[in-house]
């Protein structure tokens, strides 16, 4: 398949975006967990090509405004 010149720069700029998008993360959070969490995480990540970080966020991100939720009711 041939690309474009404009399919090129689309696709340089999105990996530019993620790139700059990543860089202001910069704190690190070690956790255990055990060997079925992280079979769960790994086929999560394949299915959806997020990596494993971008899931915990996420599900961080959902927990906190369950709770948010829940504690303003």
């Amino acid at each position: 398949m041939v690309r474009t010149q404009k399919q090129k720069l689309k696709v340089t700029n999105t990996l530019r975006n993620k790139k700059s998008k990543k860089e202001h993360l910069q704190n690190i959070i070690s956790l255990r967990i055990n060997d079925k969490q992280k079979m769960t995480l790994e086929k999560l990540s394949k299915a959806t090509s997020k990596s494993i970080s971008d899931i915990v966020r996420e599900a961080v991100n959902l927990w906190s405004a369950k709770r948010r939720k829940l504690c303003l009711d």
